[in-house]
Formats: C-alpha cells, structure tokens, sequence
C-alpha cells in the first residue's frame, strides 16, 4: 500500500485519480486551495482532504506529519478570474514549492500534469507534434507564460533530481462529465460556433482515460516528459455534431470580442480553432501498457449528455 499526496483535489481529474487509488487499497491525501465540495462521491469517503495554498507553510506541515511514497501534482489555477500574478504564484512558485518537499522529504516518484497548449496552434505545426517540438505558446499569449514556465520548470526537475522519478504528463483536450474546464463548458451551449473558413483537427480525451494514464505512469515509475493523447482526431465542426449542439460561423476578425462574451473564455484558446495541433504519445505508449479505452462519440457525450438532457 502505498501513500499518496494529490494537489488540485477540488478537481474533477484529481477526484478520478483519487478513486482509483483508494479503490486499490491505497492511503491518499488531498490539497487544494480552493475547497472540496460536499457531500463527496462515496468512493472518496476514505480521502484525506486539506485546504491550502502550495507555497505556504500548511503544505509544509503536511509533508511533515507524513511520509508520502508519491506525489501527484494535478492542480494547476487556469481561471482567468484569478489574476496572472495569482496564476504565476499557484503554478509557477507553488510548483516549486511542492516538488523542493518532495526532494526535501524524499518522495519516491511524483507526476506533474501539464497541457499541449504549451506548444501553441500554429499554421507552421508539425502533424502529429512529438515532445522535442518547440513551445510556440507563450510567443503571442503571455495568458500561458506561467504553465509554459511550470513545464519547463518539471522537465529540468526530471534530470536535475533523479532521486524523485518525476514524469511529465502533457495532456491533449480533457473532457468528461465530472470537468468543468472551458473546452467543457464550451461544448455544452446550446450554440457553439466555429470560425469561418477553419476546420481544425482536434484531439479530445475522456477524463477516465486520463486518470488512468496518470495512474499507469506512477506505477510503472515512468520518468521523463510525455504526450498523452487520443486515438481519433477529428475536425471541429464533426466534433460539434457530434455533441448534437447547434452550430453557426462567426467571421474571424470578430472571434476574440465573441468568444469573451460567452463567458470565461481565454484567449490564446482563439487560435486553437484556426488551426491544428494534433500530438502524439508515441512514446508514452511505448513505455506504458495504456491506450483510451472511450472512442470519440462516447467521449464527445459523455461530456455534453447532460446539459443536452436539461436543453430540451
């Protein structure tokens, strides 16, 4: 048995992770900064929960009273309610803040969750973009500098500490039934655009999957920085069928003021529905004995039946 620290537990993903564990018989602790909503899912009712920001002296505390075999790190702020100096704090100094104690108190492994949109939607992308490529994000959207620094900054942590088996997981889209993220979101309104004139290739994967992914690299101590992925690519517009949305196009120039008004919607997310950025996790595969087991329709739903169910 083993015990196991997860940040961002007030979160749907990490919910996911934490279920699996205890399920496996496993002694899992929560943090978060924001606070975990009551009553919790059954299946988490052995979960030890604290609320905490992770560059304050609470998350020393805890590494402290416990002896942790690994950490999982999935808690990174997105929001953009929350300010770009609050963004870099929780991501950038709580990151650092997190994996120092894991050195510090000599966690075994640790996994950071960090997102392709690090590599940016360029017309100039390769297809499919495999980890060595360069990171065209932060160039244009400085909304994405601190996860941008947060990855860089775990990559190094890979081979400056090889004490800790740290692995860097790069995620494609997530959604799923229990994510709230703004693809989500986005994708249960009853309207959902497209811009005129593009028709991207886009990669989404169901929320399990990638729990389990995470899951799969603790326990083959998987080491390095790796694209997780779907099987299915698919084009914009077929994917907002597919969740049986209406759609309708807006021109290009007007995407941005559109797009804000819907709601909390970033705007480096804009370019992601130019054009492509479809990677791959060959090499994850290679090293882990994973794939998705959810095809591109029941992802799609899974997501979306729900909000569909109350738009009737």
């Amino acid at each position: 048995m083993a015990h196991i620290l997860i940040t961002g537990i007030a979160g749907g993903l990490a919910q996911l992770v934490a279920s699996k564990l205890l399920a496996e018989g496993h002694q899992v602790v929560g943090v978060d900064y924001r606070e975990l909503k009551e009553p919790r899912d059954p299946s988490l009712q052995k979960l030890q929960v604290h609320r905490a920001h992770y560059n304050k002296t609470i998350i020393e505390d805890i590494f402290r009273h416990q002896s942790f075999d690994a950490v999982m790190h999935l808690g990174r702020a997105f929001s953009l309610k929350d300010s770009a100096g609050k963004r870099f704090d929780l991501n950038v100094v709580g990151s650092q803040k997190i994996m120092n104690l894991a050195v510090q108190h000599k966690v075994r492994s640790l996994v950071v969750l960090s997102t392709f949109h690090i590599y940016g939607a360029h017309p100039s992308n390769h297809i499919p973009i495999a980890e060595d490529e360069p990171l065209r994000a932060g160039v244009q959207f400085p909304q994405l500098a601190d996860a941008i620094q947060m990855d860089n900054m775990s990559s190094t942590w890979v081979y400056r500490h090889p004490q800790v088996k740290t692995c860097v997981l790069r995620a494609t889209n997530l959604i799923g039934p229990k994510l709230h993220n703004t693809l989500t979101q986005f994708l249960r309104l009853r309207h959902v655009p497209y811009l005129l004139g593009f028709n991207p290739m886009m990669q989404f994967l169901h929320e399990d999957d990638m729990a389990e992914a995470i899951v799969s690299a603790w326990r083959q101590d998987l080491v390095g920085v790796y694209n997780v992925s779907s099987d299915e690519p698919v084009p914009w517009r077929t994917a907002i069928e597919l969740t049986r949305a209406k759609t309708f196009p807006i021109p290009a120039p007007v995407a941005d003021v559109f797009l804000r008004m819907t709601g909390n919607f970033p705007g480096y997310l804009i370019d992601f529905f130019r054009y492509p950025c479809v990677i791959t996790d060959r090499q994850f595969r290679s090293k882990v004995q994973w794939a998705p087991r959810r095809g591109l329709e029941e992802t799609l739903w899974s997501a979306v039946s729900e909000a569909r169910m109350n738009q009737l």
